[in-house]
């Protein structure tokens, strides 16, 4: 029985991309605990991957590591971050976003001598790494939570802890892909969750994307692009930043 329900999960994953714990012990009358086993068993035979609340297929996940990312659109992204950190004021709280672009954006920030008392929270170790050398004109808070790899981002269940706690006054996103009908989407399930939350918590929100993202879909969805006050992009041809403009965001190119 044990292994009948094994294969009739990994055939909902199969036919879905990403099956929630709670959604396959719905459908399949078992507790989560069993449906974690059963993944936990499915991951070892390396027919799936676990993340955060559920599993999704090993070729779905797409996602490359912080270091080999940095490297692609290196210009852009320091275009962006240093056009992002110009928006920025002494005195504001903001969230820093995990991810290369980002990056850009915090080595940007310390590049600005002129700002101080800033208060800057991230999920990113390397942006908290980042962000040292400003020490102590900025104050930089790491929000805890689960390690994870490539991206180096600390998420659920402990980062929405701080979070739920916190007003920021800006947000800097990021993104793996940005479409005009799609929204924003991300390939980490995890940390689009954090993303989410941390939306919800901001007054001003920036997203942030170079041109290789824009029209590309994927598979978390992190909002609609009425959620963002503009995006900052770099590196994009009028065709991609058209729709995207037509549909209501505007469009700052770096």
């Amino acid at each position: 029985m044990s292994e009948a329900r094994r294969n009739e999960l990994l055939q909902l994953v199969s036919a879905r991309g990403f099956v929630r714990v709670t959604d396959a012990s719905d459908e399949l009358g078992v507790s989560e605990v069993t449906i974690r086993a059963d993944l936990t068993e499915l991951e070892t035979r390396g027919t799936v991957v676990r993340v955060h609340g559920g599993a999704m297929l090993p070729g779905a996940i797409r996602e490359p590591s912080l270091e080999s990312a940095r490297e692609q659109q290196a210009l852009a992204k320091r275009a962006i971050g240093e056009h992002v950190a110009s928006m920025v004021r002494s005195g504001d709280s903001l969230f820093v976003d995990v991810g290369s672009t980002a990056l850009s954006v915090a080595n940007a920030l310390v590049e600005r001598r002129d700002l101080h008392d800033l208060v800057v929270v991230t999920n990113g170790l390397s942006i908290a790494l980042a962000l040292e050398a400003a020490l102590p004109r900025f104050t930089v808070i790491v929000t805890g939570g689960t390690l994870r790899p490539l991206q180096h981002s600390l998420v659920n269940p402990y980062a929405s802890q701080l979070l739920d706690s916190l007003r920021f006054d800006l947000a800097i996103i990021g993104c793996n892909g940005v479409d005009a009908l799609a929204g924003v989407t991300n390939v980490n399930l995890p940390e689009t969750e954090v993303k989410r939350q941390v939306i919800r918590v901001s007054r001003r929100r920036v997203l942030i994307a170079d041109g290789s993202k824009l029209g590309v879909t994927e598979l978390g969805v992190v909002g609609p692009l009425s959620d963002f006050e503009c995006l900052v992009t770099a590196g994009a041809s009028a065709e991609a930043t058209g729709p995207l403009e037509a549909a209501g965001l505007r469009v700052e190119n770096a």
